[in-house]
């Protein structure tokens, strides 16, 4: 695999124009955890020849059952679009065995440790390398959740996470009741037979988002880690939908009201959100026709925050418009 940087073998597998949209898929190849073949797709957007000499970075993370496409579409819509137009550096991050990540050999033993231990420090890193300054965060999800776990293992430094947008993001989910029995005597769960996405999960990660060990194995060791939220300082802002079938509103507050830090907002979208066709149980926010009704004010508040960080006498505060 040939290189672009200097922290691991990173290739340039896929590059495409949609218009005057770019797209630019890597992918890297760590090598820092015990499964060695373990290899992550990182796109990255852009717009043909409008280059800014300060784009933030910005990288999103999608949810179970999701890939790069939670966020953008070849036509121009999605919230990885609306940023670009904001004028920031947007990269989408593909978890193992997710749209252009390859199945790593130890695909059905996939934990959200793994993601939050090893993959997405790696992914911060190579961001950082190539922008020359930290990201943004916005998770869908479980990789919402991921960014937290990895910043208060403390996997990944404060400082790589500029500011955590959460979009439904919440210490369990309802997912694994809505398998049949037959589905959960799988290994791999797909998303389009349960009716929530265009990807598989490992059956074992969605079994421990059912009731928070994805936070650790024991009661102690998950409050351990959720009472180190209020000595965080990172920006958060905290996005939740009224008719999301896998997680509630109030679930999501509640994770929400656990970060201390100077910087915090919650919206509740209510039933704003239309889900996307097809698709019985899925996320509303994976369907990028709803991404219309919130892209904005999460392009606003990360606004806010570059202005706040640049220590103007700007307060993030943001608000929703229909």
């Amino acid at each position: 695999m040939q290189s672009s940087s200097q922290l691991f073998p990173v290739a340039l597998v896929r590059a495409e124009l949609y218009g005057d949209l770019t797209e630019d898929v890597y992918l890297l190849k760590p090598n820092n955890s015990s499964d060695l073949s373990v290899e992550l797709s990182l796109t990255r957007l852009g717009r043909l020849n409008r280059q800014a000499p300060y784009r933030p970075p910005v990288i999103l993370v999608h949810g179970a059952f999701g890939n790069r496409f939670t966020w953008y579409s070849a036509s121009g819509t999605g919230l990885g679009v609306e940023l670009v137009d904001a004028g920031f550096d947007v990269w989408i991050a593909e978890m193992r065995g997710h749209g252009c990540s390859p199945r790593n050999l130890e695909y059905v033993s996939n934990q959200l440790s793994d993601y939050a231990r090893y993959d997405l420090p790696a992914i911060a890193a190579f961001v950082e390398e190539q922008s020359g300054l930290p990201g943004h965060w916005i998770g869908h999800g479980q990789g919402g959740l991921a960014v937290i776990l990895g910043v208060l293992n403390e996997w990944m430094t404060e400082r790589s996470v500029k500011s955590l947008g959460l979009l439904g993001v919440a210490t369990s989910d309802r997912l694994w009741g809505l398998l049949s029995w037959r589905e959960k005597m799988r290994s791999t769960i797909s998303g389009h037979g349960v009716g929530v996405g265009p990807e598989d999960e490992p059956k074992v990660l969605l079994k421990a988002l059912q009731d928070e060990r994805a936070l650790g194995s024991s009661r102690s060791e998950r409050d351990r880690l959720l009472t180190r939220l209020s000595s965080l300082s990172i920006p958060v802002l905290g996005l939740a939908a009224a008719n999301d079938p896998l997680v509630s509103a109030e679930a999501c507050r509640m994770l929400f009201d656990r970060f201390g830090g100077q910087y915090k907002d919650f919206i509740s979208l209510g039933q704003l959100l239309s889900r996307e066709n097809g698709m019985s149980h899925a996320s509303p926010f994976m369907a990028r026709e709803a991404h219309r009704h919130f892209g904005g004010l999460i392009s606003e508040w990360l606004t806010s925050i570059e202005k706040a960080s640049q220590k103007q006498d700007v307060a993030p505060s943001i608000e929703l418009t229909e």
